[in-house]
């Protein structure tokens, strides 16, 4: 009796989680469904007793725990802590590996490993969408749509005060002719060919929250792709892009303005408008402010995205040099240098 490698019979690493052993097992299933594809009932049979195993937290532990060593175990008579296991005669629609390791699993309820892939390899393909099949999400078939991430990009303005915004999305919904069974009676659906699904394209107005940043997602909770029977919606994950602002630079949730400053109102102070995503405001410049020099406005930032408050602003003064002097300009200018022959040639 041959090692049965369940991991590579699904296609999937054995790491992979529930979501991904159980996508493989409905691509497959759908593939080598006996009503799909004749002449493929053992193939199907064989992907139907890995997923059982797999999707299993007890068995797919006991499976990795005795690996390709499993024989040496059950001629030991099952090590603790498999040991007292029976064989039932009822475990029949198992192959014969899955029978010596699980052998006091397999048999006997009606919700047990044999009564779900029994009842499942006798049914129709709508079996897939529908009926009580391992993973469907109980007897009325239903399972959640899946989650859609799409892009968006904001102004600066918009992040700063939070906006609605409208997206257009392309996402994948069951089939509109078959409602995601695949097929319509036993023949295979013609719009979707079987796959039970379909493009859709929606138009949403979402609400982009008070400073958001670049990298940013924000959750529209309902709106992903649709889900299978009664199932519900998935979630919709937008990726913000926070456009550049040509005003301003954002560190965080700090704000950076370049302030140009005459040389007089430099030298001699000056009440100045500094312009802030809230609008102008008044800020006193000191005598004697050299280019570069920063300030700072408390609370003029970018809101913080959570919690209260916001960042800051910071205001650096850069002291312009007027062109195109005249003659009595020139001649101050050089009074001044003579004033101050430290600071002159």
């Amino acid at each position: 009796m041959d090692f049965k490698d369940y991991y590579k019979v699904l296609g999937v690493d054995r790491g992979a989680d529930d979501k991904a052993i159980k996508t493989a097992y409905r691509r497959l299933a759908r593939k080598h469904h006996p009503d799909m594809n004749k002449g493929s009932a053992d193939r199907f049979k064989e992907i139907n007793e890995a997923y059982t195993v797999l999707s299993d937290s007890d068995k797919r532990k006991r499976y990795d725990t005795l690996g390709p060593d499993w024989e040496r175990h059950v001629r030991a008579g099952g090590d603790a802590p498999f040991e007292g296991a029976e064989v039932r005669s009822d475990a029949g629609d198992f192959s014969d590996f899955f029978r010596s390791i699980f052998s006091d699993l397999a048999g006997g309820q009606s919700g047990g490993a044999r009564g779900r892939v029994r009842d499942f390899r006798r049914g129709g393909l709508g079996d897939l969408f529908g009926g009580d099949w391992p993973g469907a999400g109980g007897p009325t078939g239903r399972e959640k749509g899946d989650d859609v991430e799409a892009t968006i990009t904001v102004s600066l303005d918009e992040a700063f005060r939070g906006a609605r915004k409208t997206v257009e999305i392309e996402i994948r919904e069951p089939c509109a002719a078959c409602g995601g069974a695949g097929h319509r009676g036993r023949t295979p659906c013609s719009q979707c060919r079987g796959s039970g699904w379909g493009k859709g394209r929606r138009h949403l107005d979402v609400k982009i929250p008070a400073g958001v940043d670049t990298g940013s997602r924000v959750r529209v909770a309902g709106e992903g792709a649709g889900g299978l029977g009664p199932g519900a919606r998935g979630d919709l994950y937008l990726r913000v892009t926070v456009a550049p602002d040509p005003r301003f630079e954002r560190r965080g949730d700090d704000l950076h303005v370049d302030l140009p400053l005459p040389v007089t109102d430099a030298a001699l102070g000056a009440d100045v408008q500094v312009p802030t995503l809230k609008g102008q405001v008044s800020m006193k410049i000191p005598p004697e402010a050299s280019s570069g020099k920063t300030f700072r406005l408390p609370g003029y930032g970018m809101p913080h995205l959570k919690g209260g408050g916001a960042g800051d602003q910071y205001v650096r003064v850069q002291v312009m040099i007027p062109a195109g002097l005249s003659a009595r300009e020139k001649e101050l200018f050089e009074e001044l240098g003579r004033l101050r022959p430290e600071r002159g040639r």
